[in-house]
């Protein structure tokens, strides 16, 4: 089994990859532990930095931040059967993180896209943001407001985005540009950060990466 306990730290280095969801992928009327409860395998927010995104979902850290969503509704789950917002989302986490810390946070008010925000959103959504089964029948007024769902990510990704920052920098020969002796780069300070970078992305790989780099040469 792969260790997923959290990256030692490196010279006091992390590294979070960011997701969101924006708006939120609720359904009008709908509650938290409804929205949840449609996605029982993989989370309802996409990654947005570049990383490439792996088969299997795991991460050692994460801090997560839901607003504009309500918990209201009739049990009929574990998730509708928790007191709260907080408590759902908290559940939530831990059933599809199972072994990673997780903090969340929920806030009432949803985020504002009232103008100069720009309008780029569908039509199916609802002027609070909230998704509709099917398109109006009446010309879609200007949204107000969204849910919003943030996370903050310490996770295997990360090892892809640095080991590729690592090779990328590898094909850097400092004594080509001027300008690094200029600025006060050495070349051995140079070599001495190349190699704290590929420390720090070896902290968080775990097996799945050998797995999943042999699957990328069998389909090459």
């Amino acid at each position: 089994a792969p260790d997923l306990s959290p990256p030692p730290p490196l010279s006091n280095s992390q590294v979070v990859a960011a997701w969101a969801s924006l708006p939120f992928p609720a359904l009008r009327g709908s509650s938290l532990p409804d929205t949840l409860c449609a996605y029982p395998t993989a989370v309802p927010w996409k990654l947005l930095s570049p990383c490439r995104e792996r088969k299997v979902s795991c991460c050692f850290a994460q801090s997560v931040v839901l607003r504009g969503i309500c918990k209201e509704s009739h049990p009929a789950s574990p998730l509708h059967a928790c007191e709260s917002t907080e408590q759902t989302l908290q559940h939530y986490l831990h059933t599809l993180f199972p072994g990673a810390f997780s903090t969340s946070h929920v806030l009432e008010q949803p985020c504002r896209t009232l103008p100069p925000y720009p309008q780029f959103f569908s039509p199916l959504l609802t002027r609070q943001g909230f998704l509709l089964d099917k398109p109006p029948h009446y010309s879609a007024a200007a949204v107000e407001s969204i849910p919003v769902l943030a996370a903050l990510q310490s996770s295997p990704v990360l090892h892809t985005l640095l080991s590729g920052l690592c090779k990328d920098l590898q094909k850097v020969n400092p004594r080509r540009w001027p300008s690094f002796f200029l600025a006060g780069v050495e070349e051995d300070a140079f070599q001495e950060a190349l190699e704290e970078l590929r420390t720090l992305s070896q902290c968080y790989e775990t097996g799945f990466e050998a797995d999943e780099s042999e699957d990328e040469a069998d389909s090459d």
